[in-house]
């Protein structure tokens, strides 16, 4: 090892280990988020599912006399939502705000700034210890798309963490069944890895639009490191929050059409595979929360195809996370993510009538 005439180490040495302790900072922090808002609670959830057969009731919670949207029904649904969300939803905004703030920029584009499946694969695979909803896994990648990751990579981990969320499989397998478990890893795999990594060449095609993000915070931002991760964290609120809480609330709102009580007359044909494909991908749900909300549906005789279809697109994007990602994707891609989850939503639910 060399040093200067003053005896002190090589700049570039003093980068790399501070490149590296900051890494380290941030996966401890992640870590010990993720083990009390997503890990323990799961394991006991996990747990519950084995005995019970169930992890609670659906979230839709419908009165069969209502047929028209109302404000009551939008606030009781954004109260019962941001319950089941709220910390995780915490976690996401301030994990976000640290991969603006504390990992090197250089370091992230070595391992997610590239078009190559590689990027994507990496940004897929890393989503899956965190088990986020689509919501709460959105400032994440806002976070990642301002430090100029590619779009797959930032989009494999976005979702991915929903999709391919183990717990969600383990949960499914107990209380649907293990088909169910299959076709929702095939088609998540599928979601997650190959829309993202196709977005990368519809993304180059599109027209520039504005990333949301300063120019390049780790070469021109030089503030202390508190006074940046502050200014992040201030940032992701004002842009995010408001967007998202309205969003839920139009949601909570127009379930009753969204989600209609047909049962035994929802049957199962293409026509109710594709409006729940639909369907699915604009609503808005907490974690896993797709399984007791299929689970009370087949029992009341929704068909497995609409079901299937349910599977995959309630969990994957919803509209109040395309929103709160809309200025760090080009809109083209975030058109073509929608479109795609639809369409493999009526795929998977083609499969499951079939399958299932």
């Amino acid at each position: 090892m060399t040093h200067t005439n003053d005896g002190r180490m090589p700049l570039h040495h003093t980068d790399r280990r501070k490149t590296l302790w900051f890494i380290v900072l941030f996966i401890m922090i992640a870590a010990a988020g993720l083990t009390y808002v997503k890990w323990w609670p799961y394991y006991n959830k996990a747990l519950k599912a084995i005995v019970d057969h169930s992890i609670g009731s659906s979230i839709l919670n419908f009165q069969p006399d209502n047929t028209l949207p109302s404000w009551q029904a939008a606030w009781d649904y954004a109260v019962t939502y941001f319950k089941a969300v709220w910390k995780a939803a915490v976690l996401g905004i301030l994990l976000g705000s640290l991969v603006q703030s504390l990992l090197p920029q250089g370091w992230l584009l070595r391992v997610l700034g590239k078009s190559s499946f590689g990027s994507t694969a990496i940004g897929g695979l890393a989503s899956i210890p965190g088990m986020m909803c689509s919501c709460c896994a959105a400032p994440i990648a806002v976070g990642l798309r301002k430090k100029k990751v590619s779009v797959g990579s930032a989009l494999a981990f976005w979702i991915g963490n929903p999709t391919i969320n183990p717990a969600t499989l383990v949960f499914m397998t107990f209380v649907l069944s293990w088909k169910f478990t299959l076709l929702r890893l095939v088609f998540g795999i599928l979601l997650t890895f190959g829309v993202s990594y196709l977005a990368n060449r519809i993304s180059k095609e599109a027209a520039p639009v504005e990333i949301d993000a300063a120019e390049q915070p780790d070469e021109t931002d030089h503030r202390p490191l508190w006074k940046r991760w502050m200014s992040s964290i201030a940032d992701m609120v004002i842009r995010v929050v408001p967007s998202y809480f309205i969003a839920v609330l139009l949601l909570g709102a127009l379930q009753v059409w969204m989600f209609p009580q047909l049962g035994e007359a929802a049957g199962g044909g293409i026509l109710a595979i594709m409006f729940f494909a639909v369907m699915g991908m604009l609503f808005v749900i907490p974690t896993a929360a797709e399984i007791p909300i299929i689970q009370a549906f087949m029992a009341a005789g929704l068909g497995t195809g609409p079901a299937a279809a349910l599977l995959l697109t309630l969990p994957a994007i919803s509209l109040p996370s395309l929103f709160m990602v809309r200025r760090s994707f080009p809109r083209k891609v975030l058109w073509f993510v929608a479109g795609s989850v639809v369409i493999l939503g009526i795929v998977c639910g083609l499969a499951g009538k079939l399958f299932l």
